[in-house]
């Protein structure tokens, strides 16, 4: 895959076959794009191309800033856009000066000017340009004047929801993680670096990895235990996650959210590392309990609960 920030470097793409959005998480209705894009490239004989933006629109406009969270981060969506073998990806600079752009010179200065493309390919719900104002009839009358076509994927539906980012968001808000997931296609996961903790749980027989995580790329808020799994040197560990404040221990004021992961079955120093953890399931929601060991007990049953749910 061939990441383009310029211009020049589009000049040699032969008939693009080109989708456009912010793509946040990668789930299953980008990838059903995606798929269109490949039998379409077969089809021209031509290479695919996703152009996206960074930074995110939302984060340069200041819309939504009070819960401002994404799925994945650049470079994980990156890494998704590899795994779908994507040919080429082009990374456009978003400023308030671009966000003014209008919808038919972003297509042509940006998409028809630098990508020339053969067919451009986009979801049932997308919009671009200033104020969202370009939709698939615009692009359906510039392809009949600049001479390319244009096709529109269906929404995709997962048990009767059609699958789109802000659904995925909401599902995640609350905890959701299972039903999330359905709509990714992948287990939710986030990367954070190990720091030292008040190493309590080490004392009651379940010592956590406290991850230090970035708050615009977590996207639980809804305190609670969840299974998850982790994967250490190579190999695949199960867990359980805590994601909350901790109020048996009483150590933490309020909005001071941690994210604390037990690790089945290892014993070794992760402090400094970096650790990516999927959130498979829910478990139970955060409570608090009459002591320490009555915290333990219940850490021992949700230890089972765990390891049931990621058998299945």
């Amino acid at each position: 895959m061939r990441i383009i920030n310029n211009s020049i470097q589009a000049r040699d793409i032969k008939n693009a076959v080109v989708t456009i959005g912010t793509f946040d998480g990668v789930h299953l209705g980008h990838q059903a794009i995606f798929k269109e894009m490949h039998r379409l490239a077969r089809e021209v004989g031509g290479e695919t191309v996703v152009v996206t933006f960074h930074p995110h629109p939302r984060q340069v406009l200041s819309i939504g800033t009070e819960k401002l969270r994404f799925i994945c981060s650049q470079e994980e969506k990156l890494q998704k856009f590899e795994e779908s073998d994507i040919d080429n990806v082009v990374i456009i600079p978003f400023t308030k000066e671009f966000a003014s752009t209008p919808s038919d010179e972003f297509i042509k200065n940006y998409i028809i000017d630098c990508l020339h493309p053969a067919v451009i390919v986009v979801g049932y719900d997308h919009h671009f340009g200033k104020n969202r104002m370009g939709d698939f009839e615009m692009l359906n009358n510039l392809g009949q004047q600049y001479g390319f076509r244009t096709v529109q994927v269906e929404a995709k539906y997962i048990d009767g929801v059609a699958v789109s980012s802000t659904k995925i968001r909401n599902f995640l808000w609350v905890g959701n993680v299972k039903a999330a997931n359905e709509l990714l296609g992948y287990p939710y996961s986030v990367t954070g670096t190990v720091v030292l903790g008040n190493q309590i749980g080490r004392t009651l027989g379940f010592p956590t990895a406290n991850l230090d995580i970035a708050n615009e790329f977590f996207m639980i808020n809804n305190p609670g235990v969840y299974a998850c799994q982790t994967v250490i040197d190579g190999k695949t560990y199960n867990a359980m996650a805590n994601t909350g404040f901790r109020p048996t221990i009483g150590d933490r004021e309020e909005g001071d959210f941690i994210i604390e992961v037990n690790i089945f079955d290892f014993d070794g120093d992760l402090y400094g590392k970096r650790l990516k953890v999927w959130f498979i399931d829910r478990i139970r929601a955060e409570e608090k309990f009459n002591g320490l060991k009555a915290l333990k007990a219940q850490l021992e049953k949700d230890r089972e609960e765990a390891r049931k749910l990621l058998e299945n």
